[in-house]
C-alpha cells in the first residue's frame, strides 16, 4: 500500500535560522470544519507560533489561519491555541526533554497527509549569534559555488 502524499501548507523557515532542530515529530491537530476548508486554500502561517505542553496537552499558539470567506458566522478566531494529537507516552518524551535547559518546542511545517491536517514540530535549541552568522557565511559560500559552477558549465 502506497503511503498517503504529503502535501505542504505552511513551512517555518525562521525556526531553521533561530534553532538547532534536534528530534522532530508529527502531530495531528484539532480544527473545525472553515479551518480546514480555509488550510485546503492554503492561508496558514507558523511564523510567530510556538508550541506548549500544558497539564499532558500539546498546544499550538500563534498558528494563523485565514478565516475562510464563505464561512459566515462558523469562523474561529484565527490565532486560537489549537489542541494537537500526540501520543502520552510521546509528550511525557517530550515533558522530560524539555525540562533539560535551553529546548523549546517549535512548529516546523503544517501539511496534508492524505486528508489530515498535520504539523511537524521539533524539539529544538537556540542558537547564539555567532552560530547563525557561521550558517549565513556556509549558505553565501555554497550560493557562490553554484554561480561558479553554472557558469563553467555554460
Amino acid at each position: 500500500m502506497a503511503k498517503p502524499e504529503k502535501k505542504l501548507i505552511a513551512n517555518n523557515k525562521k525556526a531553521y535560522h533561530e534553532y538547532f532542530l534536534e528530534e522532530r515529530y508529527e502531530a495531528g491537530i484539532e480544527l473545525h470544519g472553515t479551518e480546514v476548508k480555509s488550510l485546503r486554500t492554503g492561508k496558514c502561517s507558523i511564523k510567530e507560533a510556538f508550541v506548549r505542553v500544558e497539564n499532558g496537552e500539546v498546544f499550538i499558539y500563534g498558528m494563523h489561519i485565514s478565516p475562510y470567506e464563505k464561512g459566515n458566522i462558523f469562523n474561529r478566531d484565527p490565532l486560537r491555541p489549537k489542541k494537537l494529537l500526540m501520543h502520552k507516552a510521546e509528550i511525557r518524551k517530550l515533558v522530560g526533554k524539555q525540562a533539560e535547559q535551553g529546548y523549546t518546542l517549535v512548529p516546523v511545517e503544517v501539511y496534508f497527509k492524505g486528508s489530515l491536517v498535520k504539523v511537524e514540530i521539533a524539539l529544538a535549541r537556540g542558537k547564539k549569534l555567532y552560530d547563525k552568522r557561521h550558517d549565513i557565511a556556509k549558505k553565501d559560500m555554497r550560493r557562490e559555488a553554484e554561480r561558479e559552477f553554472k557558469i563553467r558549465n555554460l
